[in-house]
């Protein structure tokens, strides 16, 4: 007898059963809407560092933790007569479809674009009409007298995404420099500032610069094409291995960590970064990595 494979509606049992006040689980029936989110934010990352590493086989797991956070709210909702979790993929369905004319074409699911195939659509016409329908969308949300192109950018991303989401919506009406090489003079000004402000003393006015400085990395980024969360996240890693290598070098050494110096430790990234650029797998002396 094969095991029983369980659905959506299931999923949707089990969450309700868990907040039941008299036979569900205490943690569960104790949490609400603000208690759930930092758990919503780690699981969002999870999947993305999963999908960094390619570990597959681990991305249902990860994606069905993400789910769970939807339905969590879902039910906050529904007992709160809000909304119940088939008006999150009601609401969800009827959006894309607004924002995919050139696949829907009158709107239904059951409608289809004639005598084009996908690769033929012209993918800057699809991206400024997506923008243009997320336009109206924010436009109906939202005052006419307080509205802004840097409305639902949301306050909890995390600061080096949501320069990223400020700094392109920005862009996209203009407020924008013509090319990196504006963006690499800004990043030199803010350096020079920092550099001024700690030679005055001033730690505040020179944390202050910092973080313009970290803004302006942002839209170089964003010049280049690329996302810095990303970047960074890249470079975190790389950061990551190189230290593990120092670490096991001067282990390797019988040399305690804390008492290597800055001069050994230097030497050891050093030869972290020529194997990387080799391809080998040991440093001198065969130190592990």
């Amino acid at each position: 007898m094969s095991e029983r494979r369980y659905g959506l509606d299931d999923l949707l049992t089990l969450m309700a059963v868990l907040r039941d006040p008299e036979r569900g689980c205490p943690w569960d029936v104790r949490q609400d809407w603000d208690s759930i989110v930092p758990h919503t934010l780690e699981e969002a990352y999870e999947v993305a560092d999963a999908i960094e590493r390619r570990a597959f086989e681990e991305l249902p797991g990860e994606l069905g933790d993400l789910l769970f956070q939807v339905v969590y709210y879902s039910q906050f909702a529904a007992e709160e007569g809000r909304f119940d979790f088939r008006d999150v993929v009601h609401t969800l369905t009827a959006k894309m479809l607004h924002r995919h004319p050139h696949v829907f074409p009158d709107g239904s699911l059951a409608s289809r674009r004639e005598g084009m195939s996908a690769a033929e659509v012209e993918t800057r016409q699809v991206h400024s009409r997506w923008e243009s329908l997320k336009a109206e969308e924010r436009d109906a949300r939202t005052e006419a007298a307080t509205a802004s192109v840097l409305d639902d950018v949301p306050r909890t991303l995390p600061a080096l995404s949501r320069a990223a989401k400020l700094s392109k919506r920005a862009a996209r009406v203009g407020f924008d420099w013509p090319d990196s090489r504006g963006v690499i003079a800004k990043l030199r000004e803010k350096l020079a500032e920092v550099e001024a402000a700690l030679a005055a003393g001033d730690r505040e006015h020179a944390a202050e610069e910092v973080g313009d400085l970290l803004f302006a990395t942002v839209n170089l980024a964003r010049t280049l094409g690329t996302d810095p969360e990303r970047c960074l996240r890249a470079t975190n890693g790389k950061f990551e291995r190189r230290f593990r290598h120092v670490e096991a070098a001067l282990a390797g050494e019988g040399t305690p960590l804390a008492e290597a110096g800055l001069a050994r430790m230097e030497h050891h990234w050093q030869a972290a970064k020529r194997q990387e650029s080799t391809g080998t797998t040991h440093s001198e002396g065969d130190s592990p990595t």
